[in-house]
């Protein structure tokens, strides 16, 4: 009895689509600049957004990264307290390089303030909240500006956190790339059989 066995070149190309199938998925991660073109600033007041603002219109997801770019200023990231509290005293960590990345390696809260004095207080800090990715879901729309109504503590950023963050970030372009993936690879599995 003859067995089967695929021509050498198909397994080559399964192979081949498995892999980078993986290192696409693995490699949907995003980075955001902090502060457009301007970079990290002190505020001058004539902003038409805070930091806050800016990244209350953004998601955040584990893998995705903050670029910060900043001259004769330095980034630290800190507690709350420490936010709150515009405290440099006690910094978690503190860049000064001026060409600073930091990748958000868990979810949950990123609070960052300017290490030079006086520029915290003038609005020259940032808290990012990282979501946990979730399965795929229909995105929700997102609030009008006006909308709640609860005290932010000045900071522009609700603490009660009870409408959902905006829908499209660096998640949009991973379920794009898993459902492409898995369609691509469903494709290579059906022609293999089918050879």
């Amino acid at each position: 009895m003859a067995s089967f066995s695929p021509p050498k070149h198909c397994e080559i190309a399964l192979f081949s689509m498995v892999l980078i199938s993986m290192l696409v998925v693995d490699a949907t991660s995003f980075q955001f600049k902090v502060g457009g073109k301007k970079g990290w600033t002190k505020p001058t007041g004539n902003e038409s957004e805070t930091y806050n603002e800016w990244a209350a219109m953004n998601r955040f997801h584990v893998r995705d990264s903050l670029y910060f770019k900043y001259k004769n200023d330095s980034v630290l990231v800190v507690n709350r307290t420490s936010y709150k509290n515009c405290s440099v005293s006690d910094p978690i960590f503190k860049f000064e390089d001026g060409d600073t990345v930091f990748q958000c390696d868990r979810y949950g809260f990123f609070y960052f303030i300017s290490g030079e004095p006086g520029h915290c207080r003038a609005g020259q800090r940032l808290i990012v909240r990282v979501i946990v990715q979730s399965a795929i879901s229909s995105p929700q729309p997102a609030p009008s500006p006006g909308e709640g109504g609860s005290d932010d503590g000045g900071d522009g950023w609700d603490d009660s956190f009870s409408r959902p963050p905006p829908p499209w970030n660096s998640s949009i372009k991973l379920t794009v790339a898993s459902c492409f993936m898995t369609v691509l690879g469903g494709m290579v599995v059906i022609m293999y059989l089918l050879m």
